[in-house]
């Protein structure tokens, strides 16, 4: 999954991307209009959102947000404490709101508790293609009716990929919605990474799904 952390502080980006980063991958921007461009561009997961920005404050990246039609779940960030504040906030569009100094393990329950929470409101979603189902709330794989184990970044390049059956995606486009925006220099890891999903989705099975665009990238595809 991937999140958007909105703030200016360069000690709490790391600090956070740090304690976070081990389970999502996390994408930043300083500004609050450099934040409601990446999330009209990107599908984020959720939005970890600091009210004190240099240009706009998080109440108005709030609005801008929900009129903009983005409902993924936002966590507020902020070192205020007053009850009335929490209120303004959750009529702005908010979902949850954190005191800063923050403990770490409590933040990162009220990020899995709001990713969750959203989960549970969505209809469980399967992708199919061919004999292969991607089940995209369990996070589960199954080919053929056998259960395939994958790690993260597998999964989530292969529901990328299905969920985009029969359209080439470009390395660059897999990089960006996988890894961290801007990351450069990478598509031999995205080379490598359908290599491992070929030797688990499609080895051992007659019929291969995922395809090369040469020059261009990938693509599932179930027509021979």
């Amino acid at each position: 999954m991937k999140l958007l952390y909105i703030d200016d502080n360069r000690m709490l980006i790391d600090s956070v991307k740090k304690l976070l980063g081990t389970s999502y991958t996390i994408d930043h921007e300083c500004t609050g209009y450099e934040g409601i461009e990446a999330a009209r561009s990107i599908q984020y997961s959720l939005i970890l959102l600091d009210l004190g920005l240099p240009d706009i404050d998080g109440f108005e990246v709030c609005q801008e947000l929900r009129n903009a039609n983005i409902t993924v779940p936002i966590l507020i960030l902020s070192v205020q404490k007053d009850p009335q504040m929490t209120v303004k906030l959750l009529n702005s569009g908010a979902d949850d709101y954190i005191t800063k100094p923050f403990n770490g393990e409590a933040l990162k329950a009220r990020v899995a508790a709001l990713l969750r929470r959203n989960q549970e409101m969505k209809k469980e979603r399967v992708i199919t293609v061919c004999d292969m189902t991607v089940n995209t709330t369990r996070r589960e794989v199954q080919r053929g009716g056998v259960t395939i184990p994958l790690r993260r970044k597998e999964f989530d390049i292969l529901e990328y990929l299905a969920s985009n059956h029969g359209r080439v995606l470009t390395r660059t486009m897999i990089i960006d919605h996988v890894w961290e925006t801007g990351t450069e220099g990478w598509n031999n890891t995205v080379d490598v990474h359908i290599k491992y999903l070929r030797d688990k989705i499609d080895r051992p099975f007659n019929k291969s799904l995922i395809k090369t665009a040469y020059g261009v990238g990938y693509m599932i595809d179930d027509k021979i």
